[in-house]
């Protein structure tokens, strides 16, 4: 519902809604309860654990990584400045 929709509505229709939204957020804890579930919040998003990468992976990507760069200066050193695109194409 938006603001204006809001303002045109009376005191008592307010009100109602009022009720009926906390009617709604007890029947959701009672449901929760009765699912054993800890809270809405938590029941929205899934728990992701951060993965870990062991020290070898690690020291792979580096090594690859350096690789990478050493090619790029390798290719740009021939007496050109990089003045091209930046992308492929």
């Amino acid at each position: 519902m938006n603001v204006k929709s809001l303002l045109n509505l009376s005191v008592a229709q307010l009100k109602r809604m009022v009720a009926l939204k906390a009617k709604i957020e007890r029947l959701q804890s009672r449901l929760e309860a009765l699912a054993g579930t800890a809270s809405a919040t938590s029941a929205g998003k899934p728990d992701r654990k951060r993965r870990i990468m062991s020290a070898a992976a690690r020291r792979k990507i580096s090594l690859a990584a350096k690789a990478r760069w050493a090619r790029a200066k390798k290719k740009g050193s021939k007496g050109t400045n990089s003045t091209g695109p930046r992308f492929r194409e």
